[in-house]
């Protein structure tokens, strides 16, 4: 059976784009494949004396719309398609959020979860200085990812400033707030989908009081389990799971008590009032919006025929495997892809951006203000190209994005 390839999903979901859009072939090879690759080694001795070769990764997709920005992810099972995958992915996105902002993606390939604090910090500066001539808010903005944090920025700014000798705290997004990061960013992929979600509400006359469940509790699934109660008036979080398990409740579980509970535990398992269930069965569960938050193919040909919910809400990136999004369509399950529904990220780490070049500071308030209005555009912009086309809404969300940039590179000349 031959393995799932990220890279070739997302090349395929270019090259469907492109047909519908008439684009001519240079134009789709140039999108097809990203502009800058790099892959290197960082030698690095840890606490117990041994050198471990460590491998890294910055795939810099396309600079047709601005400089490239996303996220760096430490992980021990990254390869570099997977990479190539997510910078083209953040391509779409920024292109989807309308930002003036191309697409890229890093990683180093190792486990962090045994390292120490030492350890961290110095492949987190190891990796800027490997990096560094080719990074800047003017080439590419790195931002937080799988397993890496404000503090693993806080590491790469000072180091970035360090070989510099320049104050440039917009190298790098989801900084502490101290260090020049924006108030908002920490909800900002959640509070996106959401969003998302409840225009998704409006549009399909779907009830946002109804049940909802949440597939990957971790830092986005959780906030989007508390926003969703605040953003859209109601609703009753029936199920949670995480790599340890599920919890299911047919009355409702709290959703920041299950917060509370996974902080002290490291589980949802075990909550209070919840019985544990298998995890895949709650993919198939009967509810009005399923956030899938956490690995990429979670929903696939074997299982889409069970999917009850109405709206699934992508919060992780690739959830949904291209055969199973065609299944949902015909069904009638309103998918709202991941390249808008988690575009609430990108978006808050652009104003961080905009925020550090001016050196002046909105609040909460005002940054919530504003993705909100971003969003909302670019569901709308999503929904009428998939209605005018008849098409799945992942596929209207890649014609909008993909017609952006080919129209940036035709009028930079480059096809």
């Amino acid at each position: 059976m031959q393995s799932y390839n990220s890279f070739k999903v997302a090349q395929s979901q270019v090259m469907a784009a492109a047909k519908l859009l008439n684009l001519d072939q240079a134009t789709l090879d140039l999108l097809l494949w990203p502009q800058r690759e790099f892959a290197f080694t960082l030698p690095v001795r840890m606490d117990g004396g041994e050198i471990k070769i460590l491998h890294g990764y910055r795939i810099q997709h396309n600079f047709a719309r601005g400089p490239a920005k996303g996220g760096i992810r430490f992980h021990p099972d990254e390869t570099i398609d997977t990479v190539r995958a997510l910078a083209g992915w953040m391509t779409w996105k920024t292109a989807v959020a309308d930002l003036p902002l191309g697409g890229g993606k890093g990683s180093i390939a190792c486990d962090p979860r045994p390292m120490s604090r030492r350890e961290l910090e110095i492949i987190s500066r190891a990796y800027v200085r490997a990096l560094w001539q080719h990074i800047g808010v003017d080439q590419d903005i790195a931002a937080t990812d799988v397993y890496t944090n404000p503090q693993t920025m806080a590491w790469m700014l000072d180091e970035y400033e360090t070989i510099t000798g320049r104050h440039q705290p917009g190298v790098v997004t989801n900084k502490p707030l101290s260090l020049g990061g924006s108030e908002g960013r920490r909800n900002a992929t959640a509070r996106g989908g959401v969003i998302a979600v409840r225009e998704a509400c409006r549009t399909n006359k779907v009830d946002p009081a109804g049940d909802y469940a949440v597939q990957g509790f971790g830092n986005a699934g959780q906030r989007a389990a508390i926003l969703h109660r605040e953003l859209l008036g109601g609703g009753s979080l029936v199920a949670a799971s995480d790599s340890s398990g599920a919890v299911y409740n047919s009355r409702g579980i709290n959703p920041m008590e299950l917060v509370n509970h996974k902080l002290r535990t490291g589980s949802v398992l075990g909550f209070p009032e919840s019985e544990a269930i298998e995890p895949d069965s709650l993919l198939e569960m009967e509810v009005a919006v399923l956030y899938p938050a956490a690995l990429e193919n979670a929903i696939n040909v074997k299982n889409a025929n069970r999917i009850r919910a109405r709206i699934v809400c992508e919060l992780a990136n690739g959830p949904t495997s291209p055969q199973a999004d065609d299944v949902l369509f015909e069904r009638g399950i309103h998918v709202i892809p991941d390249i808008l529904a988690n575009a609430g990220g990108v978006t808050v780490s652009y104003l961080e951006m905009v925020q550090n070049r001016s050196s002046f500071y909105w609040n909460d308030t005002s940054i919530n203000k504003r993705l909100d209005a971003t969003m909302m555009t670019a569901y709308q912009a999503v929904h009428s190209a998939s209605k005018e086309r008849k098409v799945p809404p992942r596929m209207g969300a890649m014609l909008v994005a993909v017609s952006r940039v080919a129209e940036a590179c035709k009028l930079r000349g480059w096809v």
